[in-house]
């Protein structure tokens, strides 16, 4: 069984994200969605456990499991028995960082390959700070987000926002 993991920060998870998890999903026997906890970022909008359940909520397809990591992917994928590194490129900026990843990654676990999805063209521009900014400003997210997580993003933000206010008083 060839399994691949599609590791991100997912925060959230946006309508490019599902494009190459549905795509992974048809290349691969399974397909884990590892929302990785990046060391260098604080917090995010939503917590790991909330991403999960977003993604959840936005993708049904029997082949596709999600999961946390709090550290290397690499080791990760290992302990999963996955030999595939999914990963999206919106731009050859993407590529740049995304192949000297890879290399550290196969530095790490020689088993491990990388293979790359280049987005579909409507969403080469979207990410999910794009999405976040759009939404604090309250723009349409219907070509953003999936339908059934855009009401969470824009509470999550509403919330985020009040309890800025308070502290501002």
């Amino acid at each position: 069984m060839k399994t691949a993991i599609y590791p991100g920060s997912f925060d959230p998870v946006t309508l490019g994200h599902i494009n190459i998890i549905k795509r992974a999903a048809v290349a691969f026997d399974k397909v884990i969605v590892c929302v990785m906890v990046n060391s260098e970022k604080n917090g995010g909008l939503f917590t790991p456990e909330e991403r999960i359940d977003l993604m959840r909520k936005s993708i049904q397809v029997s082949n596709v499991e999600f999961d946390v990591n709090y550290g290397l992917v690499a080791e990760y994928a290992k302990a999963k028995g996955a030999r595939v590194l999914v990963k999206g490129l919106r731009a050859v900026s993407d590529f740049e960082q995304e192949v000297q990843m890879a290399m550290i990654n196969s530095k790490i676990n020689p088993d491990l390959d990388t293979v790359f999805f280049p987005s579909s063209e409507k969403y080469t521009y979207l990410s999910s700070s794009v999405a976040k900014e759009l939404a604090r400003y309250h723009a349409n997210l219907d070509e953003f987000l999936p339908r059934e997580i855009i009401d969470d993003v824009k509470n999550k933000l509403e919330i985020r926002s009040d309890e800025c206010d308070g502290r501002q008083r």
